[in-house]
């Protein structure tokens, strides 16, 4: 580590990224959804994520000191983690009197006061891929970044794996162990999104830590090549599925593709009810689909994230800790095509349920349907 006393790191948190996860709404971009998404019951989880990133810097307390916003985008946490911090306090802040008054300007602002602190090491934020966007614009390529992923949508490379990859990723970057890199920040449009069109673009890059180990690859979505491998694993699905069992569908092209094949509609992006070979529900939030479980027999057909590896935790936050605590993991059917499984480093799968322990509890060795007689033996972890 180099010859200093204290390493000074800028802190922000959205605290309203990911509301929209749970009940459904793929995101909390805009009041309107805000206030649909607090309506609904959804909570924040980004404090919560917060704290677990800063648990695993608590060896290292005594030697940082945090930048960061007032209240509910910093202070408030570093507080009861007693990390030591200065508060900014620029006047766009002083109309922040809830946590439901935090915007994107309140981000945008904190970023460029930090990306000017010359002695400042690296910016932290909590969020997801429309934190990432504002954070770039306001600090470009200035600045070191580093994601901790609490949104809906962290379809981005500047993300850790989780807020205890975070940690592991910031101590190694002050022992100066971890080169710098340009990665990507993607965007989608929410509001396509909420009508079933997955319709990204590559917003620009961020500099990031970069660790093989604890740093998320961005989203690669499948090629239209794929399709015929989709038809063949829905062939599969389809002919294997049992009478009066419920399966909750989720997002994707790949599980589309057996809605398809039975002439269905689905929610690309949502979470749907299969019964007896018909859609009986669609786009289900956590509470829907508890309602369902209580009901009878239930399985989860899923597909992974391209790249990602992400079985839960990206993109289909509907499957939330207390809905995949009540499934047994034999009944949880994963399928993938064969492009998409080889574009996974390491051929593992991933699992961020913003659940740490349960995360931990899930671990173990799965099948995947990745052709109609082909299955693959894949590790979570």
């Amino acid at each position: 580590m180099k010859n200093t006393n204290i390493f000074k790191l800028g802190f922000i948190i959205n605290p309203i990224s990911g509301m929209g996860g749970s009940v459904g709404l793929k995101g909390t971009d805009g009041r309107e959804v805000l206030k649909k998404a607090i309506d609904l019951g959804g909570k924040p989880n980004a404090p919560h994520r917060a704290m677990e990133f800063l648990k695993g810097l608590n060896g290292l307390k005594s030697k940082i000191k945090f930048l960061t916003c007032p209240g509910y985008m910093g202070e408030n946490v570093l507080n009861e983690s007693e990390f030591c911090h200065e508060i900014i306090t620029d006047n766009v802040f002083k109309n922040i009197h809830g946590i439901y008054d935090t915007n994107a300007e309140h981000t945008k602002k904190a970023a460029k006061i930090m990306k000017d602190v010359e002695d400042l090491r690296l910016i932290i934020f909590v969020g997801g891929d429309g934190t990432a966007r504002d954070i770039l614009d306001a600090v470009g390529d200035m600045k070191p970044c580093l994601g901790i992923p609490s949104g809906v949508k962290i379809y981005s490379g500047v993300f850790s794996l989780s807020p205890a990859a975070a940690s592991s990723t910031v101590l190694q970057f002050l022992w100066d162990e971890l080169p710098l890199i340009k990665s990507e920040v993607l965007d989608i449009n929410e509001e396509a999104y909420r009508k079933g069109k997955f319709i990204s673009k590559l917003y620009g890059y961020l500099l990031t830590p970069h660790s093989p180990e604890y740093s998320q690859y961005s989203k690669l979505s499948s090629p239209d090549t794929d399709q015929s491998n989709q038809d063949r694993i829905a062939d599969k699905i389809i002919e294997d599925l049992e009478e009066n069992v419920y399966y909750l569908l989720g997002p994707g092209t790949t599980v589309k593709a057996i809605t398809d094949k039975l002439n269905l509609r689905k929610t690309l992006l949502g979470v749907d009810l299969l019964y007896n070979k018909q859609i009986v529900a669609y786009d289900l939030n956590e509470h829907q689909i508890l309602g369902y479980i209580k009901q009878g027999t239930t399985k989860i057909i899923v597909s992974l994230i391209g790249r990602q590896g992400f079985l839960f935790g990206r993109g289909n936050l509907q499957f939330t800790p207390k809905i995949l605590k009540l499934i047994p993991s034999s009944n949880i059917i994963i399928i993938a095509t064969k492009f998409k499984l080889a574009s996974i480093p390491n051929q593992c799968l991933r699992i961020d349920s913003r659940d740490a322990k349960l995360d931990i509890e899930m671990r173990g060795l799965y099948k995947a349907i990745t052709d109609y007689d082909e299955i693959r033996i894949i590790e979570l972890k």
